[in-house]
Parts: structure tokens; C-alpha cells; sequence
């Protein structure tokens, strides 16, 4: 687990995930152009329950499986 600082909504947080969730959050961040602290306060305004390093986690899965799904189905048929 990596713990990284990270202000939001004005307030200091500490986030500890795993090196693999930080490096997909950076790649996601990056194709979307916007800053890693700018997509996690997305991902909190939007968690209903879950405590934001599970959110995270969450999201990161659901980002790559809808990616998944899209190239999926923008493979021609015959392929």
C-alpha cells in the first residue's frame, strides 16, 4: 500500500492504495486531461457509502471493464 496526501474540498486526506490503483487513477487522469486530484474529488462527490479508497477502487474497475466492453464492440464481427 502507497499512502499519498491529497487535498479536497479544501481539507488535507490520506489515501492508501495499492501502487496499481495509483498508477491506473494517473492513466485514467491523463486520458481524460485532468489533474489526479481533480478525478478523485470527482470519484468523492460521487460515492454513496463506501469509504473513498474503496470508491476509488471501484471506479478504477468499472473505468476498464466499460473500456473492455467498448473495444469489444467496436471490433468488426468477423473478428
Amino acid at each position: 500500500m502507497i499512502k499519498r496526501s491529497i487535498t479536497l474540498a479544501g481539507h488535507k486526506t490520506s489515501l492508501a492504495l495499492e501502487d496499481e490503483f495509483w498508477t491506473a487513477l494517473e492513466l485514467i487522469a491523463q486520458k481524460n486531461h485532468q489533474s489526479l486530484p481533480n478525478l478523485i474529488s470527482q470519484i468523492d462527490a460521487s460515492r454513496t457509502d463506501k469509504n473513498l479508497s474503496s470508491a476509488i477502487r471501484v471506479f478504477v474497475l468499472k473505468y476498464f471493464q466499460n473500456t473492455a466492453r467498448t473495444t469489444r464492440s467496436a471490433k468488426p464481427a468477423n473478428q
